[in-house]
């Protein structure tokens, strides 16, 4: 392979040219018929126009992609499934390498073991893996990029089980800033190992991952729909705390859509949308329920018997602009659940949700320094989303869901770094604690000392002053 061109007068129009001739994959310019589709990531306020997108093939080509980047200085964008909420997918002026076409899958079911290509999505593992009567945990979305929710941490509806999805994660492959192509797992750069379990997309581009497989094939749950009541959600949050590890909950405070299976008179009003998943048979299951059921009468209930990966079906997430926050809580009393009900019904945003998701069990019990995720002892976290039209409408919106934050504020400022949205230094400090970010910053400097990988919530090399942005 020759060497990634330079060119101080027009770096794009040669870097161009050089990977046309250099990759197997794709090569999308403004002028191709598919650039708009090409650029598009699920954030609406990201609305950027790279030089080129890139879907490489193999390795060889995200080395190649790595390369001219560095070579020539553009700015690099590394793409999965794009749906980060601060855009990070793309680039205005740069080169946005989207690994949507790595979807390789190898399972082996005797040794629950998979090896996988970085570019597939929640859904696809989930139904290849399904097949087998195997999972692993990756959120609850069909269409989020495996990639991104693992390096960030990995939440989902096996959490409370079997632990978040880095804690099933058994070793990379990962092109690295200097090109090269890297095995990492416990016994090769363990080093680099810890820190992509957790520290985000700063160190490399993870090209294959290779993930625990652990046994789920059918579950009992589904959606449970309950008034929006403070001694309702206070409710089920203290039951979901104290929950055996088999049941995982996701519960969002929303104005509920027009479901067919909700009565007409409370559509467009706050109500809970409930996830709930157990991992075992009907009787337990139906014990642990049992309770959250008896919270109120329920508005719906599609809890079931059910394959794992029906919990997963195909869908177009939609293009969106929003303001995103998120916080932990350690406890959700009424006088808090009062508060977040009538601020989602008094919402500027047309639509509106915060999500909140109960921790503890398997997540709990992993060593806080054990991977670059060190908030392995709180009790929630929440996503905050405030979906607007027009800009005009963007800083109501923003007052809103500051004021929401500001009164459930319990104290610190930590988050978790899969659901932050806007970029800049205060939110990557949260998101890591004092130790874990030095350890993650000397780790960058070994591995990407001119900082190359900073398109992302960007953890600077140690010698070098924090970057914003």
């Amino acid at each position: 392979m020759s060497a990634a061109p330079e060119s101080a007068a027009a770096p794009s129009i040669a870097v161009i040219e050089w990977l046309r001739e250099e990759i197997a994959g794709d090569v999308v310019t403004a002028d191709s018929a598919d650039y708009d589709t090409a650029r598009r990531v699920y954030s609406g306020t990201a609305d950027l126009r790279p030089v080129v997108v890139v879907r490489p093939a193999t390795a060889a080509d995200v080395q190649a992609v790595v390369g001219a980047a560095r070579d020539s200085g553009l700015e690099l964008a590394v793409r999965g499934g794009g749906h980060s909420a601060a855009g990070h997918g793309t680039t205005e002026g740069g080169i946005a390498l989207d690994l949507s076409a790595l979807k390789d899958i190898d399972i082996d079911p005797v040794a629950r073991v998979a090896r996988v290509g970085a570019g597939l999505t929640a859904g696809e593992f989930v139904r290849a893996a399904g097949k087998h009567g195997l999972a692993t945990g990756f959120g609850d979305t069909e269409s989020v990029g495996i990639g991104g929710i693992t390096v960030g941490g990995g939440l989902g509806l096996l959490s409370r089980k079997y632990g978040m999805t880095i804690d099933a994660l058994l070793g990379a492959e990962l092109v690295t800033a200097d090109g090269q192509l890297l095995t990492v797992d416990a016994e090769h750069h363990p080093d680099l190992f810890w820190a992509i379990r957790g520290g985000g997309s700063n160190f490399g581009v993870i090209t294959r991952f290779t993930f625990r497989l652990s046994p789920v094939d059918r579950v009992v749950g589904g959606l449970l729909v309950l008034p929006a009541e403070p001694a309702v959600l206070a409710g089920f949050l203290e039951l979901a705390g104290a929950a055996p590890d088999e049941l995982t909950t996701i519960v969002a405070v929303m104005p509920c859509p027009p479901l067919p299976f909700v009565p007409p008179q409370f559509h467009g009003q706050p109500v809970l949308l409930a996830q709930l998943v157990f991992v075992g048979d009907q009787g337990p299951a139906e014990e642990a329920l049992a309770p959250f059921r008896a919270l109120a009468e329920p508005l719906a209930d599609l809890i079931k018997a059910q394959p794992y990966p029906a919990l997963f079906p195909p869908e177009e997430m939609p293009r969106v602009t929003a303001v995103t926050r998120t916080q932990f809580l350690d406890s959700v009393d009424a006088s808090a659940a009062a508060t977040i009900i009538s601020a989602i019904a008094d919402s500027p945003a047309p639509m509106r949700l915060l999500q909140l998701r109960v921790l503890g069990g398997q997540i709990s019990r992993v060593a806080p320094d054990a991977t670059a995720f060190g908030f392995r002892d709180k009790k929630v976290v929440t996503y905050l989303g405030g979906f607007y039209a027009g800009e005009e409408n963007r800083a109501a919106t923003t007052a809103w869901a500051d004021e929401l934050v500001a009164a459930l504020d319990q104290g610190d400022s930590d988050a978790y770094a899969n659901f932050v949205g806007e970029p800049g230094q205060a939110e990557v400090g949260n998101c890591y604690p004092p130790a874990t970010l030095q350890r993650l910053g000397r780790i960058k400097q070994q591995y990407d000392p001119t900082n190359l990988f900073r398109r992302n919530h960007n953890i600077a090399p140690f010698d070098q002053e924090p970057a914003v942005g």
